[in-house]
């Protein structure tokens, strides 16, 4: 069996508990690891060091790790952390909260200037959102525009839309989730109870009940076993009642005690499910997963390397088809739930009289102090005399005050103190939430057919590499592929000009740019030097790009004759970083003057501002200047981010993104460049540890862009 990834909602419910006795833990100092992995580093009186992690990305966890297995600290801390050390240093943890029964975690902080709230998202994309006490979100990993919620920084957070809680359902709730399923037992208790596959699975075997048995053919005794056991689940969960499991599938020989066996999932209680496993017991279920996710990773890193051996696409394309077969029929579901509420609605107003009798009984008793029973006693006596709106009533629910009718054959249910009007609102209210859940889908199926699409063309790569290894010479294939490398080793360099946009041309020299007007003084008046080339462009807005003749290091010289083509690349630099970029624009003119044709003196009578320099003689014009930029990831001699014209940085990075002027912010094309970098190497830790979003986004240019590919 697969291992598992993701962290359950049974789990989530487990981890609360546990979670909450450290209370009162001070926090030191937050980390993130790439654009998915949050730690945060907490200290308690009693306990000591406390290492908690928060992984939102194709593993979704959040669990304590004991302090030896956290990994190293991140070089330069990326926006998001700062931000999390700015609200939370020195914050009490004040406690943790599953979101009714999503994959959603709510940690509290409190600190004398106000309350944090992080919201872990451990279902889909994953997400960590910060919020103030009041639910603003300060920022997010993820941005997220549907129809049916927004989590941008700046907005309140909104959560998903609300689901049935299977720990908390009552009977009657239960019995009607079952009824209206039209497929099998443990589907039903997966997707309509909110289960899953493998606790919906557990239910069943507990109960007793086989699987695949049709609703239709499941009595009140079934019925009866399955609540019950659903109750002795929710029951082990509020009592903390757990024996944690480690699960191992066996190894190759059937050997429990096999080096080669797997974990394969951690539980915080033992599983029928389970019992042809091996089984490892713990103390915690804190522990159990901490075990579990560290031997999971080694389990990874054992594995055969993925580049020599050909992934199983057909598996996954028939896998996204069998998703999108599972959206289109949510949606079509959801189109006919929303058409047979607006049909109620519509019944509720061309029966009006006989609606408003039954509604207007039922509020004159109340009225009165009569009980229900004696209310539900009178209609039944109604309808025994032929009384047409007594006939009508099917059913009182008095602990909710819902009234249950039968008009033409469609079963209502009515708010006893509401009028029909209010009936109606509320049908037509509950068919507009059912469309805009039909909007979510379509969004979500769109994304799925866009990760179809991925796969066909992975597919056919795939197939073309092979076809073009097979014609590779052996020089070819003697030269090292640092993409399929499993390991990648760290050779970290921060040059002095680092803090300025950078680049080095095609022919090998320096070029470096101000982000502001103070780099841009300090350009001019500390490391301009005879021999370079000042560039900028004609439009206000822009950089001051320098072209190096030489180092700092090395003595100056006027004599070295500049290539033309460093000084176009130099050109497209210092238009691509400009408000040529930020405008939308594609092209504009650039200038270049020679070092010393730049002063900082104005003329009489002028005046210049900081970053603002003179210019004496002729210039020389490159006009129509082409915008450019690529990213890309450099593995010798250093690995590290590089960015700059596609033609400089293709020759140089060991795998490049080109970028063009767009509508996405800065920040969310940082992440997405981000995930092209870990699909293309097959050492993801390497990614993380040299290309973080913010690391990406410190060679973009201003203002939006996107992907020049999509």
């Amino acid at each position: 069996m697969d291992p598992k990834r993701e962290l359950t909602s049974v789990d989530l419910a487990a981890l609360v508990g546990e979670l909450g006795a450290y209370e009162g833990a001070k926090l030191d100092k937050a980390y993130l690891y790439g654009d998915d992995l949050v730690r945060l580093k907490m200290r308690d009186f009693d306990r000591g060091r406390i290492e908690l992690i928060l992984e939102v990305g194709e593993v979704k966890r959040a669990h304590t790790v004991a302090p030896e297995r956290v990994p190293d600290a991140p070089g330069r801390p990326p926006q998001f952390a700062m931000m999390l050390r700015n609200r939370l240093s020195g914050a009490d943890f004040a406690g943790v909260e599953q979101y009714e029964f999503d994959r959603i975690l709510e940690f509290v902080f409190e600190r004398e200037d106000g309350t944090t709230r992080l919201i872990v998202e451990l279902f889909g994309q994953g997400n960590v959102a910060v919020t103030d006490g009041e639910y603003e979100v300060i920022d997010c990993l993820e941005t997220v525009r549907l129809k049916s919620r927004t989590v941008v920084p700046g907005s309140r957070y909104e959560f998903p839309d609300s689901r049935l809680n299977p720990l908390t359902v009552s009977r009657e709730a239960f019995d009607l989730e079952m009824e209206d399923s039209d497929t099998d037992v443990v589907r039903t208790l997966a997707t309509q109870l909110n289960f899953g596959g493998l606790y919906a699975e557990e239910i069943c075997t507990r109960a007793g009940i086989e699987k695949g048995m049709d609703i239709a053919d499941a009595d009140e005794d079934d019925y009866d076993r399955l609540y019950e056991a659903i109750e002795r689940l929710a029951l082990d969960l509020r009592n903390a009642n757990f024996e944690p499991r480690l699960y191992l599938e066996d190894g190759e020989d059937g050997d429990d005690d096999d080096e080669s066996a797997r974990v394969v999932d951690a539980t915080p209680f033992p599983l029928e499910e389970h019992a042809e496993l091996a089984a490892e017991p713990y103390d915690s279920f804190l522990a159990a997963l901490d075990d579990y996710f560290f031997r999971l990773e080694l389990d990874d890193e054992e594995e055969p390397d993925p580049t020599t051996q050909k992934p199983d696409f057909g598996e996954e394309i028939a896998k996204y088809e069998r998703i999108i077969d599972q959206q289109q029929g949510a949606i079509e579901g959801f189109e006919q739930q929303a058409d047979e509420l607006r049909e109620q609605a519509e019944l509720l107003y061309a029966e009006y009289g006989l609606v408003d009798d039954i509604l207007s009984t039922i509020q004159d008793a109340r009225a009165q102090d009569r009980p229900w029973d004696e209310i539900e006693a009178r209609f039944e006596e109604g309808a025994e005399r032929g009384i047409e709106a007594a006939e009508a009533v099917v059913g009182i629910d008095s602990s909710e005050g819902i009234v249950t009718v039968d008009i033409d054959g469609d079963r209502i249910d009515l708010v006893a103190h509401d009028g029909v009007e209010q009936n109606a609102d509320r049908l037509y209210t509950e068919a507009k939430r059912v469309a805009e859940k039909k909007a979510g889908a379509l969004a979500a199926i769109e994304d799925t057919r866009e990760d179809l699409e991925d796969a066909k063309r992975r597919r056919d790569e795939w197939d073309a590499d092979d076809e073009g290894d097979e014609e590779a010479d052996d020089e070819e294939a003697e030269e090292k592929n640092w993409l399929e490398m499993p390991s990648i080793p760290i050779r970290e360099n921060e040059p002095w000009f680092d803090r300025f946009r950078w680049f080095h041309t095609s022919d090998g020299y320096l070029v470096i740019g101000g982000r502001n007007a103070d780099q841009n003084e300090d350009l001019v008046k500390k490391y301009l030097e005879p021999g370079d080339k000042v560039l900028h462009t004609q439009a206000h807005g822009g950089p001051v790009t320098v072209l190096k003749a030489t180092d700092p290091s090395e003595a100056s010289s006027s004599d070295i004759e500049l290539p033309d083509s460093s000084i176009e690349e130099a050109a497209q630099f210092a238009v691509s970083y400009s408000s040529v970029w930020k405008d939308g624009r594609y092209a504009g003119d650039v200038y270049a003057v020679d070092s010393d044709q730049v002063t900082k003196t104005p003329e009489s009578g002028e005046y210049l501002e900081k970053g603002g320099f003179a210019i004496r003689g002729d210039r020389t014009y490159h006009r129509d200047t082409p915008v450019g930029v690529a990213v890309g990831i450099q593995c010798e001699p250093y690995t590290r981010v590089i960015g700059g014209p596609p033609s400089a940085i293709e020759g140089q990075a060991e795998t490049t993104i080109e970028l063009e002027p767009g509508r996405y912010a800065q920040a969310d094309t940082a992440k997405r460049l981000y995930r092209r970098f870990r699909e293309q190497f097959a050492d993801e830790s390497f990614v993380r540890k040299i290309a973080s979003p913010d690391r990406i986004q410190h060679f973009m240019p201003p203002g939006g862009s996107r992907i020049a590919e999509e």
